[in-house]
């Protein structure tokens, strides 16, 4: 298995299975001199973790990660930073029943076929468990990102059919973590709570939309013609588990629009040039342009159901499957800090390439 890392100058390559004993990465190209915030990057990491409510998974992980190199009297050394999480609560009997059933809609069946051998508790590498190693290399990006003054907000915008039909200049960022589905509309966020809870009782699962803004990115990050900023960012996110589509700006919304209605013409503003609006969701050319960068990612319900499937064992017998373990009814509200997570790797790593190996 190769693919394990990602980024360019900044690097990060994970390692670890959901059911083994621990997961981790190292995170290489890192720039020296940034001071580390120990509590923040926990914080980080109690964001994604499972537990912390009623609507989500009930496996219970202290996430707690411990540095083992590359930092030097709190900070940043601009060596190769080695980190470990260590998996406390994993239950692999509640997997037995799985050893020799694929699970619809799971890596399952393809990880079999690819490799000749698959790790049936808990998905092993397909696990979402890994995304917690990228949270914690996000969170070292956050850190660097905040001398340049950048900001990245994720929060959830639609589950299912209830939608949060306002930009990100009509709600109140900051209330976001205060809603346990990280929805900063409160009466939405109660009205999303309701429907996963509902869902979870049944056994079944529920998809949705995380939406994400950057602020206060600086002009000129992306590379031409492959390695447009858009493309990256459309990569880091479809990378994450459940993830079924992407778009930044108008997207898909703007496909009803006239040109005449979509354009941003530019203008000059106190004497910097601006755009009037921001249809393009701050990116022309595959170039940040110094506006607001938001996008959109849709996640699929989860495919782990509490409930009867139809499905073969190994032999290509038909059968049926119940899971059994601890799953989450609808994966928005913990992908959040993994969608920022992967938008914070992937704007150091452009502005690195744009500025060198030091901010």
């Amino acid at each position: 298995m190769y693919n394990n890392t990602f980024g360019n100058l900044l690097r990060l390559t994970t390692f670890g299975e959901s059911h083994g004993p621990a997961i981790g990465g190292i995170i290489d190209g890192f720039p020296s001199g940034i001071t580390l915030d120990y509590a923040f990057i926990q914080s980080e990491l109690d964001r994604r973790k499972p537990g912390q409510s009623k609507i989500t998974t009930s496996r219970k992980e202290g996430d707690k990660v411990e540095f083992l190199s590359g930092i030097f009297e709190g900070q940043t050394t601009g060596c190769p930073i080695g980190f470990e999480i260590r998996n406390n609560n994993q239950h692999s009997n509640d997997y037995e029943n799985l050893r020799n059933i694929y699970r619809p809609s799971h890596a399952d069946y393809t990880y079999a076929k690819k490799y000749g051998v698959r790790d049936h508790t808990g998905g092993g590498r397909s696990s979402a468990r890994e995304t917690a190693c990228r949270v914690v290399g996000g969170a070292m990006a956050k850190l660097a990102l905040r001398q340049l003054g950048i900001k990245i907000t994720a929060y959830t915008s639609q589950v299912g059919p209830l939608k949060l039909n306002k930009s990100y200049k009509e709600v109140d960022l900051e209330h976001i973590e205060l809603e346990e589905t990280r929805c900063p509309d409160p009466i939405i966020a109660k009205e999303m709570e309701n429907l996963i809870f509902k869902t979870k009782g049944k056994g079944d699962t529920i998809g949705g939309i995380v939406s994400c803004v950057i602020q206060h990115c600086p002009i000129g990050l992306g590379q031409p013609l492959y390695g447009r900023l858009g493309a990256q960012l459309a990569n880091a996110m479809m990378t994450i588990n459940a993830t079924k589509g992407f778009d930044y700006g108008e997207g898909f919304t703007g496909l009803e629009m006239f040109g005449s209605e979509q354009n941003d013409c530019f203008e000059n503003r106190a004497g910097q040039i601006r755009t009037r609006t921001n249809h393009s969701g701050g990116i022309q050319g595959g170039i940040s342009n110094g506006e607001d960068i938001y996008f959109r990612v849709a996640f699929k319900p989860v495919a782990t159901l509490l409930m009867e499937q139809d499905t073969v064992d190994v032999d290509g017998n038909e059968t049926t499957i119940t899971a059994r373990g601890r799953h989450d009814a609808c994966v928005l509200p913990r992908a959040v800090p993994v969608v920022e997570a992967m938008a914070a790797m992937t704007l150091l790593d452009n502005y690195l390439l744009d500025k060198g190996s030091r901010m």
